[in-house]
């Protein structure tokens, strides 16, 4: 194998929003590890044969989370290519490591980074991120430096989530809870912009523009998610993470109070929906954008 450079990023000191993916998020995230990597992981499937990636690329995946999809782009890019993973939550990391230790991988890494602040700039291949853009909240920055971290000509690709309406697996839930608690202040901890931020192509089109690509196109993705193994699990995923997650969490000692009533509702709603034969299963519709850095 060719020898992996190692580009380490400046240590910087965390901001609010990396602090709370740490301290409240990144427990919940790895509590629902099976739904968040196996139950989204039809989207990764569905596009993964078509990217555009080879034996001996450089890769760099944004917002690697456990690294399931990194380890993914490790087996395509081969001995002599090379993937990093970044993401901001050490937790993540650890799982990661862990994961490319046992499987005993050389030809992949992970490092903590902000994708905001800083990433890695050798010249990459491709950029690659699933279903991390969403949080940015100031997208035209991370967009901006995921274009920096790649060589000129190089290719970027991110899957972000459409519109609420064909993503019934995240809005249905906040719906029902909405009926009984209050939407969450203006000065509420969230998870960012939100699953949704992204929805919009001409919106998106116009960031990915200004972050300086060219080529950007969109390709829609539907497929079936697991929420759960069981109903009690998919009740207890939805008020953890996700829209109706923040609004119940928000909600504090009303939402206690009220949580018989409104697991109930859940329980009633995801009765209705599939069972499938590892569990429940919903719609959902992704949008894989696809962009060109630069010549």
């Amino acid at each position: 194998m060719n020898a992996m450079k190692t580009t380490t990023m400046q240590t910087m000191e965390d901001t609010p929003f990396v602090e709370f993916w740490n301290e409240v998020l990144a427990p919940k995230f790895i509590r629902f590890k099976h739904v968040l990597v196996g139950g989204l992981s039809q989207h990764s499937q569905a596009i993964f044969p078509n990217l555009p990636v080879q034996a001996g690329d450089r890769v760099l995946d944004v917002g690697c989370g456990f690294g399931d999809t990194a380890i993914m782009l490790s087996d395509i890019v081969g001995k002599d290519g090379e993937v990093i993973g970044v993401d901001c939550c050490d937790k993540f990391l650890e799982y990661a490591r862990n994961d490319i230790h046992s499987k005993k991988l050389k030809n992949i890494s992970f490092q903590r980074g902000d994708a905001e602040i800083e990433l890695p700039t050798d010249g990459f291949d491709l950029v690659f991120a699933r279903f991390g853009t969403m949080f940015f909240a100031n997208p035209v920055a991370g967009l901006r430096n995921m274009r920096k971290a790649l060589k000129p000509g190089g290719k970027m690709v991110h899957i972000v989530w459409r519109n609420r309406k064909d993503n019934p697996w995240l809005s249905m839930a906040k719906d029902i809870v909405s009926q009984y608690l209050p939407e969450p202040g203006e000065e509420a901890q969230t998870c960012g912009p939100g699953p949704f931020s992204m929805a919009n192509e001409e919106m998106v089109r116009k960031m990915m523009q200004i972050a300086g690509y060219e080529n950007v196109t969109f390709q829609r993705v539907d497929a079936q998610v697991l929420v759960g193994n069981n109903v009690q699990d998919a009740i207890d995923f939805q008020l953890a993470i996700g829209p109706a997650g923040e609004v119940f969490r928000e909600a504090g000692d009303e939402a206690e109070q009220k949580r018989d009533i409104i697991e109930a509702a859940l329980a009633e709603a995801i009765n209705k929906q599939k069972h499938g034969t590892t569990g429940i299963v919903m719609d959902s519709s992704s949008w894989v954008i696809s962009a060109t850095n630069p010549k």
